[in-house]
């Protein structure tokens, strides 16, 4: 009897069977072995289109964030730029006076944005989303009842408490703060034209809270009933 196989059988025919078993084991071992890495391959296949796909939201996400922090800079920023010009009744801006309260806010966001506003504050508050005073963000408009009407005077809100305005006859557009008493019992509303604002500029140095700083604040109680 030959090693290898049994009595009488070729030797050719007891290469072929030792090598047909070891293909069969082969096989059994590789097949399991493919398959493992096929879903291998698969899972990091969809862990990577998962990642594109998250990559592409968030930097949508960022990218409107960014769009919306920007406008709220570019008005803030703008309205900055008329700090000190004289109040003036019906003025619409420098060259013709002065400006008076919603003057003021109709060119800062007619310049910054290019939104048209009403002329008048009581006007300027039927638009946009009503706001509470502790949901302010920079960027809104705050309404104050300074001539025995609800809302007979309109500012910018920055942040803070601080809000940007033209105040009244005499004096000059300027940022106050509205905790002092004066503004906190006049206090009427909030209205907000610019979605989730964000206030964030490189030319302007952020506050604690977000809110740009602007140059030279000058924070003091009224000398006079504001006008409109």
């Amino acid at each position: 009897m030959g090693i290898g196989g049994s009595a009488g059988e070729p030797a050719a025919d007891r290469g072929r069977t030792v090598d047909g078993f070891t293909a069969l084991r082969m096989a059994a071992i590789v097949r399991p072995m493919q398959k493992f890495m096929s879903r291998i391959l698969f899972g990091l296949f969809l862990l990577a289109s998962t990642n594109v796909v998250l990559a592409e939201n968030t930097s949508d996400m960022q990218g409107s964030q960014s769009a919306t922090g920007g406008k709220v800079s570019t008005l803030l920023e703008k309205g900055f730029g008329f700090l000190g010009v004289r109040y003036r009744m019906g003025g619409n801006g420098p060259d013709a006076g002065g400006f008076d309260c919603s003057g003021l806010v109709r060119k800062v966001f007619g310049d910054a944005l290019g939104l048209n506003l009403p002329r008048t504050a009581a006007e300027m508050a039927q638009m946009g989303e009503k706001v509470t005073s502790t949901d302010l963000k920079p960027g809104d408009l705050v309404f104050f009842n300074t001539m025995r009407r609800t809302f007979s005077h309109v500012g910018i809100y920055l942040g803070d408490n601080k809000f940007l305005h033209s105040p009244s006859k005499g004096s000059t557009v300027r940022v106050e703060d509205m905790t002092e008493a004066y503004w906190t019992k006049r206090f009427t509303g909030g209205r907000r034209l610019i979605s989730e604002a964000q206030a964030a500029g490189a030319d302007m140095a952020p506050s604690s809270s977000g809110s740009l700083a602007p140059p030279a604040l000058l924070v003091r109680p009224p000398e006079q009933s504001a006008n409109p």
